[in-house]
């Protein structure tokens, strides 16, 4: 014989499935908040890293940004020979 499990209240089962969601996450936020708690040396300790990190990565990049523009030579002349700038005229 086979039996089909069918529930009668699909409402109860979503309420339920929803209750045990946020109750996990209430545990997992309460475990995270003590654990910070705990080894909040750790976690600054961590976070003064990060900052740090980004930090020399950002000076790296102005330092590249700076040398590559050094590196671009200047033109080494303005003027060009058969070019026209021409401005619209919106008025017309």
């Amino acid at each position: 014989m086979i039996r089909f499990f069918f529930s009668a209240d699909p409402l109860r089962d979503t309420g339920r499935a929803m209750a045990a969601g946020a109750l996990l996450v209430g545990l997992l936020l309460i475990g995270f908040g003590l654990l910070v708690f705990i080894l909040k040396d750790l976690f600054a300790f961590l976070a003064a890293a990060v900052f740090f990190m980004a930090g020399f990565s950002a000076i790296i990049y102005a330092v590249r940004i700076y040398w590559l523009t050094r590196k671009i030579k200047p033109p080494s002349d303005d003027y060009r020979e058969n070019v026209e700038i021409h401005y619209p005229d919106f008025f017309e």
